[in-house]
């Protein structure tokens, strides 16, 4: 249908650094995934918050588990549309590799102990895991994706003209990612399967949790009436049941509707090449505009009953104390991080950040624990 506007990996820019490397059986994008997967920092968000803290229930999504389940929903779409499905699962593995422990909390307490010295930001910090922190070389460090994964993989919330993170703006340097441009379709799809996974599981985790019921799930519109059509459908459901065929359904409706407003965007437009749709002034991967004014309302649903639930701040004061302490601890007492830590030749505040980024949400607790009660 689209294979014209597919990256090839034939015609791929290549990687920064020249590998010798004898393997002609996957194509660079199919290596690309096998190297987020096996890397350290992809296993270790199987240990971090996605929205509800790990430690608390192993029921709840985190950061992994998210990936994974964005990755499949990319994938799904980008086999609809006869794109490439390896690289837009690339850039949905990768895409949170830079969170830090505890979430965006997690974030927002590292980015106010780092805003003297460059702050920090998930989006910057999965480049530089990516580029930087992983090794897995003798010759260089990061683990060398190619061109289009990283590209895909920063740009994967559009275009990045102002204010560019630190570490991407010296990596763009070396290796220009186009930032002035629109990303792949694939990066494109990765980008609002994101937005599927978290508008649905987040729904689930939270009935889950007990911050939400079936019956406050009916408050919003779109998902009343997928649960009246499956009452009608199943003369008698439990609620653990009915929550997992709205889900699936609803899932089910905006894969579908991605897919159709996409096609349509891509004839309305006339795109015909890769070119066209990078000069492209917006995403042309897209919701209709009802779906997207559906998607907006469930957004603002979870932000009123989940989200800004009481439950969940308390325990977000907790976690960026935590994150604060620990900063403050190594850089009073850098003589205190590992060993391969403090030999690294940078500023002691951008290493003391890489080293908490990295941590899992149960290692950073235990060590706060450790050291300040």
């Amino acid at each position: 249908m689209f294979d014209h506007l597919a990256a090839t990996p034939e015609l791929s820019k290549g990687r920064l650094f020249k590998e010798n490397d004898s393997d002609h059986n996957r194509s660079p994008y199919e290596r690309d995934r096998s190297r987020v997967i096996h890397s350290s920092s992809f296993r270790k968000l199987k240990y971090k918050t996605q929205v509800f803290i790990e430690s608390e229930s192993d029921y709840y999504r985190t950061r992994l588990t998210h990936s994974l389940e964005v990755s499949q929903i990319s994938r799904s779409i980008c086999r609809l549309l006869e794109l490439n499905e390896d690289l837009g699962e690339t850039v949905a593995l990768a895409h949170d590799l830079g969170h830090p422990p505890f979430g965006h909390n997690g974030e927002k307490a590292l980015n106010i102990a780092m805003q003297d010295h460059g702050g920090f930001n998930h989006n910057d910090q999965t480049l530089r895991v990516l580029t930087h922190i992983e090794k897995r070389h003798p010759n260089f460090s990061g683990l060398n994706l190619t061109w289009e994964s990283l590209e895909g993989i920063v740009k994967h919330n559009g275009i990045v003209l102002h204010n560019i993170p630190f570490h991407t703006y010296l990596y763009n340097n070396k290796h220009d990612l186009l930032l002035n441009k629109q990303p792949f379709l694939e990066s494109q799809i990765a980008a609002i399967s994101d937005d599927v996974a978290y508008n649905n599981h987040d729904v689930e985790d939270a009935i889950r949790a007990g911050l939400l019921s079936i019956d406050q799930l009916q408050e919003n519109i779109f998902f009343k009436n997928i649960i009246n059509q499956l009452k009608k459908e199943y003369n008698i459901i439990d609620d653990k049941l009915l929550m997992f065929q709205v889900l699936r359904k609803s899932m089910s409706l905006m894969i579908e509707d991605i897919y159709k407003q996409t096609n349509k965007n891509i004839i309305d437009l006339k795109i015909k090449t890769k070119e066209e749709l990078q000069n492209y002034n917006n995403f042309i991967v897209t919701f209709s505009s009802s779906m997207k004014s559906k998607a907006k309302d469930i957004k603002l649903f979870l932000f009123d009953n989940v989200y800004n639930h009481q439950n969940l701040l308390d325990k977000r004061q907790n976690v960026e104390k935590i994150i604060s302490d620990l900063f403050k601890y190594f850089y009073n007492s850098p003589n205190k991080l590992p060993d391969d830590w403090r030999s690294i030749n940078e500023p002691i505040e951008r290493v003391i950040c890489d080293y908490i980024s990295g941590m899992t949400d149960r290692y950073a607790s235990r060590l706060h624990k450790d050291l300040y009660e």
